[in-house]
């Protein structure tokens, strides 16, 4: 019999309190309370298509030819993201230049992996506007 409690996880307590209840209270399971737990913090983005700027030495150079750098969604194609540059900062664009970047090989000790690639976009803006990167 300790085997067949052991398989199912019953203890010799358990048993005796199945045993002298009635069958109609041995059928109902017996409800634990939840514990009240935190709601989980959640990052909602505003737009799936921009995902950040970029902001390497180069793409801040570059802001002085008002040329603004984002990572951007794989699927994001350049009217997707002329629009919603438009959308989001009101701002004129110009072109939009797009440029996906592979993933690279790394190495760590014995183990191989790879940094993962993302697609880059190079939005022109119009002559005299700016967008307040942070």
């Amino acid at each position: 019999m300790s085997l067949i409690n052991k398989l199912f996880k019953k203890t010799p307590a358990s048993t005796k309190v199945t045993a002298g209840r009635k069958k109609e209270e041995a059928k109902e399971p017996i409800k634990e309370e939840k514990k009240a737990e935190a709601p989980k913090k959640r990052i909602i983005l505003e737009s799936k298509i921009l995902i950040s700027s970029h902001t390497a030495e180069k793409a801040l150079m570059d802001q002085k030819l008002n040329h603004y750098v984002f990572k951007v969604s794989p699927a994001a194609n350049k009217i997707m993201i002329a629009n919603e540059v438009k959308k989001n900062y009101n701002v004129k664009v110009i072109k939009v230049n797009i440029v996906n970047i592979p993933k690279k090989a790394r190495r760590v000790g014995r183990t191989k992996g790879f940094r993962a690639g993302y697609k880059k976009a190079i939005v022109t803006l119009a002559p005299g506007q700016t967008i307040e990167l942070k």
